[in-house]
């Protein structure tokens, strides 16, 4: 995945599924420096809406989305596929939502085409942890063949 805005150029997605409590995994502390894919949902360039988590940073210090504030509407994330073509995504919305107000069903909702979320903390740290998620919300704009 690569997100030329923020610095990110990682690879491959680590896969996240459900946590015991029913929320979506993230990455480890020790994969901080990678993005995670929901695997419950699509892989970036089906139809529907392809859930990426990644850490903004962790007790360690920085993580993979240290940079998201510079992604701005209109710039491009790439992610190469398992069977090597690469889908091409624009950026058509940046939201910051309280973690107890999350946009569940906007982010996870059916979408009419391929779309792409991407999920990391932000906000002013509280007791050791950021209170809000920021969302970027992209849609495919190419596929290309490997």
């Amino acid at each position: 995945m690569r997100i030329p805005a923020a610095g990110v150029g990682t690879g491959p997605f680590l896969t996240l599924g459900l946590a015991a409590d029913g929320t979506v995994e993230v990455p480890s502390v020790a994969d901080a420096d990678r993005i995670g894919w929901y695997d419950k949902g699509v892989t970036p360039g089906e139809t529907g809406p392809a859930v990426l988590i990644g850490h903004f940073d962790t007790v360690e210090g920085p993580a993979v989305l240290k940079d998201v504030s510079r992604v701005r509407v209109g710039d491009e994330i790439t992610v190469t596929r398992a069977d090597g073509t690469t889908a091409v995504f624009r950026v058509r919305e940046l939201e910051q939502a309280d973690k107890d107000a999350f946009p569940t069903a906007k982010v996870y909702g059916d979408t009419r085409g391929p779309e792409l979320r991407l999920v990391t903390c932000g906000g002013e740290p509280a007791d050791g942890h950021r209170p809000d998620d920021i969302i970027l919300y992209a849609d495919l704009t190419a596929a290309r063949a490997a």
